[in-house]
């Protein structure tokens, strides 16, 4: 029989990227292409969806529509598998 030890650090498996690792560099930049992109677009616009009319921020009106279009993505993906 092996004994199973638990002692205090990892045993293998770990990645051995160090403290940063691709994905968070990835994220990093992400995050700071966003800022950048939401202080870029800050001026108004108007919006129209069937009637009403609706002046707000160009970067909220993207974002908006990119949550949306991300909840869809999500909601058929979970259904797929």
């Amino acid at each position: 029989m092996s004994r199973n030890t638990s002692a205090g650090g990892t045993q293998g498996g770990g990645s051995g990227t160090g403290p940063v690792a691709p994905g968070r560099v990835v994220v990093a930049v992400i995050a700071v292409l966003t800022l950048v992109f939401i202080f870029e677009n800050t001026r108004s616009t108007k919006i129209r969806l069937l009637i009403p009319e609706v002046t707000m921020p160009l970067w909220m009106a993207l974002l908006g529509t990119g949550l949306i279009g991300a909840l869809c993505g999500a909601y058929f993906m979970r259904r797929r598998r």
